[in-house]
Parts: C-alpha cells; sequence; structure tokens
C-alpha cells in the first residue's frame, strides 16, 4: 500500500498561539493523517499614526510562533512558522500565493474579545479566501484560562506623569497584563512628532526596565478616535485614559473618557494628572 499524502496545513494566529484549543486542533488534524504545519502570526498596522517600538510587538508574535512550532515539533509533527506584518487577510493571501496549502486552521479569541471576529469579519473573508480547501475555525479563550489582560492606556502630555506610572505599576501588581500606550498626535499636519515619541519612548524604557510588558504608539490626534480604532483592531480588556484636571484638559472638555466608557464596552479608568507635565494640555 501506497503511504497516505502528506497534506500541508497553514495554521493562523496570534494571541491565541498560547491557547491549548489550538494545539490540540492541529494534533487531532494530525491523528486523522500525516501533515505538515506552517504557523503564521499576523501583525495588524495601526490604523492611523506612527509606531514606536514596532519591532517589540512583531518580537513578542514571534516568541508565540516559536513555542507552537515547538510544540508541534514535540509530538511529531513537521512545522515552521513565521510572523506577517499587515493583517491576517493579506498574510494568508501571501501564504497562498507562495505555497501550495490543502488546509487551514485560524483560532480568534471569543466573538466577543475578537477584534477578528467583532469588527473586521476576518474570519470569513480568511474563509472566502481558503475556496474549496477544509477550514477550521478554532475559539480560544486565553485570557480566561491565563487571567492575563491586555491594557490599553491613552495619554499625551501626561504620559510621563507619576500618577498614571504609579497606577500601570499597581496594575500590572495586581495581576498579569500587557500595557499598549498610545498618544494622540499633537499636531497631525506634521510628518513626526519628536517630543511625543520622546515622551512615550521615556514611558516605555522606564516601565521596561521594571519587567513591565509595554508596547507603544503615536496615533490618530483625537483621543476617543485613536482609543476605538485600537479596540477595533485588537483585543482590549480594559482602558486607562490619563489627563490633566478639570478645565486644563481639552479631553475632558471633550467628554473623551464618558464616551469611552459609553461605546469601548471594556472598564475605562480615568487617572488625573496633578500638574503638567511638558506643555499642552490632555
Amino acid at each position: 500500500m501506497s503511504e497516505p499524502e502528506t497534506k500541508h496545513v497553514l495554521v493562523v494566529a496570534n494571541e491565541t498561539l498560547a491557547g491549548e484549543e489550538l494545539l490540540d486542533a492541529v494534533r487531532k488534524r494530525a491523528e486523522e493523517g500525516p501533515i505538515r504545519a506552517t504557523v503564521i502570526a499576523p501583525v495588524n498596522e495601526p490604523s492611523a499614526g506612527y509606531v514606536v517600538y514596532r519591532n517589540s510587538r512583531r518580537a513578542t508574535a514571534g516568541r508565540r510562533v516559536d513555542r507552537m512550532v515547538a510544540a508541534l515539533r514535540a509530538t511529531g509533527i513537521p512545522a515552521h512558522g513565521d510572523v506577517f506584518e499587515g493583517g491576517p487577510v493579506a498574510a494568508v493571501q501571501d501564504v497562498l500565493a507562495l505555497e501550495d496549502i490543502d488546509e487551514l486552521i485560524v483560532s480568534t479569541h471569543p466573538e466577543e474579545k475578537s477584534g477578528w471576529v467583532r469588527k473586521k469579519h476576518v474570519v470569513g473573508r480568511l474563509q472566502r479566501l481558503a475556496g474549496d480547501r477544509p477550514f477550521q475555525h478554532v475559539v480560544s479563550d486565553v485570557t480566561a484560562r491565563s487571567g492575563s489582560a491586555n491594557v490599553l492606556v491613552i495619554a499625551n502630555e501626561t504620559v510621563l506623569g507619576e500618577p498614571l506610572l504609579d497606577r500601570i505599576r499597581q496594575r500590572a501588581a495586581e495581576g498579569p497584563a500587557g500595557f499598549l500606550i498610545v498618544c494622540p498626535q499633537s499636531d497631525p499636519t506634521a510628518s513626526e512628532h519628536p517630543e511625543a515619541e520622546r515622551r512615550l519612548r521615556a514611558a516605555l524604557t522606564t516601565l521596561r526596565d521594571e519587567e513591565i510588558e509595554a508596547h507603544g504608539q503615536i496615533a490618530h490626534p483625537d483621543p476617543y478616535t485613536a482609543a476605538m480604532q485600537i479596540v477595533e483592531d485588537e483585543r482590549v480588556d480594559e482602558i486607562i485614559v490619563s489627563t490633566f484636571a478639570g478645565e486644563r484638559s481639552g479631553w475632558l472638555r471633550r467628554d473623551v473618557v464618558d464616551r469611552l466608557r459609553k461605546d469601548a464596552g471594556v472598564p475605562v479608568e480615568h487617572i488625573v494628572a496633578a500638574a503638567p507635565i511638558g506643555t499642552g494640555a490632555a
């Protein structure tokens, strides 16, 4: 008898690469017949703005890929993997154009936590790209199991203020969490934002020196829009907004905190900086 054909399975996930549900799904598929796996972790580009420390997010995704590839190989499944920028649809299009893929397994968070499912309709788009190929969607609630939260921090002039940094430290001490710090642009007409980037780099360096997982980006000039774009693109479990007090804050005059509490669908905490940090008002 001839040996059964080895099928080439494309595994698509990012944060849920850490989920046992995905690993179990690939193992079960291997029990049905020989496979080899290509594992990809798409990394979304921000909807607007400039990424600070872009490579850190790519490196985090790369570590997830490496762990999944190692776990598959440990069970006897040939596997390799890589990180793709540009989002999941573009990544899968590229792989399908370059490699002979027989089947797809796509993993996401549960619908209420997954930007791929809730807003972007990514799973449906990927299924259409798969065409006649077998397609499996695996839901993995890694947040509930690990307890690790994704915390979105919105701040600009106040990003180096001790009230905000102390709250981030406190939140990190309360339980596992990663922080994405978004600084809305001060001047949307400028191509570069050196002061905002300097503040953001300094805040990230401070937190990372204390072994707190933190990434950052300069984003849309409107803080509400900047926050909601991240909520739509990525899993966000909590939001922290930092502003100056009272009338010093243009953000408060525009009801940014209350609007986010109404629309973001996650807890929103407001931190007030007692005194200006640098110039301007956030």
